[in-house]
This record gives C-alpha cells, sequence and structure tokens, in this order.
C-alpha cells in the first residue's frame, strides 16, 4: 500500500513526471487548498497515455503545466456550482407541480402517494423504509403527527417537499395512470413520458455529481440521452455533458426564460476564462464535454 506523502514530496514527483511549475509558492497552496489525489483527475488529460486508464504511468506530456491543471479544476468547480443552482430550481419546480396537480386531482385523498389505486404497490410497499423512516424525523413532519396522532403519514404537500430528487423520480415512475404522467410532463413541455423521465433521470445524475463534488467536464452518464424537445443529441454526445446542459438549459427555460438566459451567460463566462488561457484547455473541455460551448452560448440566447 502507497504512503502519504507530504507537499515537498509531491512537487518533487509531479516535477519527475515533466509537469512544469512556475511558481511553487502558489502551487504549495494549491495543493494544500484542492489536494493532490482530487488535482490528479485533472492532470488526466495531460498524460501521455490518455485516456489509457490501466497501466499508466503518469508521465505528463512535454511542456504541461501545473497551472492548467489548476485552471481545469476551477473551471469544473465553478460548471458545477452554476449547474447545481439551477438544477435546484428545476428539482422545486418537478416537486411543486406534481404536489399541486395530484393532490388536487385526488382531493379526497391527502396521501394520494401511497394508494394502490395511484401509485404501484412496489412503491408503495417500500415507502417507509426508503422515504419515510427519513422524512418523519423533520421537525414540521414530527410536529405534524403530534399534532394529528392518528395519521400514518403527512400530507402529500408536506411529505413531499421533503423527499429526494430521486425519490420524487421514483413516485413519478410508479403512477399507474399515463394520463397523471403525461399532465406532469407536458407542463414542461414534453409530450412523451419516457424522454421525460430521461430527462429528469439526466438532471438527477449531474445533480448528484455537482453535490458530491466528483469531476464534472469528464463525467460520463450512466444512460444515453434520449432526442427530445431540448434538441437532438448526437451519437458521440449523448453519454457526455454536452448533451446533459441541452436538458437542463431547455427545462430551465420551460420555468423561466430569464434563468436560462443567465446560465448561459454564466456557463459561458466560465468557457471563456479557461479558453483565454490556453487553446489546450479549451481542446480537453470541448473533447470530453462534447460540446462547442462557444456556438451553444450563441445558439442559446
Amino acid at each position: 500500500m502507497k504512503k502519504a506523502t507530504n507537499i515537498e514530496e509531491q512537487i518533487k514527483l509531479l516535477r519527475s513526471r515533466n509537469v512544469t511549475i512556475a511558481d511553487e509558492k502558489k502551487a504549495k497552496e494549491n495543493l494544500l487548498d484542492i489536494g493532490y489525489y482530487r488535482l490528479g483527475f485533472y492532470f488526466f488529460p495531460f498524460e501521455v497515455t490518455y485516456p489509457k486508464l490501466k497501466r499508466r504511468d503518469h508521465k505528463m506530456k512535454p511542456e504541461t503545466k501545473f497551472s492548467d491543471a489548476v485552471a481545469l479544476y476551477y473551471f469544473d468547480f465553478d460548471v458545477r456550482n452554476i449547474l447545481l443552482r439551477y438544477i435546484s430550481r428545476i428539482e422545486v419546480a418537478f416537486r411543486t407541480y406534481m404536489t399541486y396537480t395530484l393532490s388536487n386531482k385526488y382531493n379526497q385523498d391527502p396521501i394520494w402517494f401511497v394508494n394502490p389505486n395511484v401509485v404501484d404497490q412496489s412503491f408503495i410497499n417500500d415507502f417507509d423504509k426508503n422515504c419515510y423512516e427519513d422524512i418523519k424525523r423533520n421537525e414540521n413532519i414530527r410536529r405534524h403527527h403530534k399534532h394529528y396522532k392518528n395519521d400514518k403519514y403527512a400530507p402529500a404537500w408536506k411529505t413531499l417537499e421533503h423527499m429526494t430528487l430521486g425519490e420524487m423520480l421514483a413516485l413519478y415512475k410508479s403512477l399507474k395512470r399515463v394520463s397523471d404522467k403525461r399532465d406532469i410532463s407536458l407542463y414542461f413541455g414534453v409530450n412523451q413520458t419516457a424522454v421525460f423521465e430521461n430527462y429528469m433521470e439526466t438532471i438527477r445524475c449531474i445533480r448528484n455529481i455537482c453535490a458530491h463534488g466528483s469531476v464534472l467536464y469528464d463525467s460520463k452518464l450512466f444512460h444515453e440521452v434520449r432526442r427530445g424537445p431540448a434538441g437532438n443529441i448526437g451519437a458521440n454526445e449523448k453519454y457526455r455533458l454536452g448533451a446533459a446542459i441541452k436538458v437542463i438549459s431547455y427545462m430551465i427555460g420551460r420555468i423561466s426564460s430569464n434563468r436560462k438566459h443567465d446560465m448561459i451567460l454564466e456557463l459561458n463566462r466560465a468557457y471563456m476564462v479557461l479558453k483565454n488561457k490556453s487553446a489546450d484547455l479549451k481542446r480537453i473541455v470541448e473533447v470530453s464535454t462534447q460540446m462547442n460551448w462557444e456556438l451553444a452560448s450563441i445558439s442559446q440566447l
């Protein structure tokens, strides 16, 4: 098992791998701020053997700069924060509209989310274990049960407020009636419920990457992004961040055209900062995300 190394040893190791470090004091600050292991993910595109994951010796291409890996890290950091903010807006809108629509449609049953006439039995069977055991720890839900001692569950407008995006999506998929699903998907301009589920799964995947601080620009989705109102998805991009950004941009645009405008501007600013640092960084980001950032910003404004 490898042993931990100190900052001086890390600097020496990087230099032995052909990394140019112009400002050693700043590099030490970066290593203490970001961490050697985390920063290694952003050195990956500069390796001689890139994109191979096996039998790597971590040797870098000639003229690899420490500052370029740091710039790539901060670009990724900025894009994560930008997308997470707008994804949160989509998540709230999805939860709000679903709760409002179905609570009014089934207004005789405030806990329709566990009604076997509305939701698949398999979801209901696992609801306590997968959702409600955590939800009922919330102070607002505990207060509800204190006042209404005979209620097994708090009503939908309270319960669903504390469900995660993944749990909300599971509930949506478990709705028995296609008409219920379409009532929600059509609000977001998506006619096919399967495409809407695909879009929301894409958003959930990107949200989790952003929330956990994982590498975003070079991420690969677990499923392909389907064609739909967000636009055509090319064969090379359907598992990549570029396709996910199309989906996020489309969905936030259905909620607010102003917020879509803001998001594209913010993403473009982050890209321009990176582009102005190095043509290599521009190429790395465009290839990894399968997205032409400049054209995307122009076409979506």
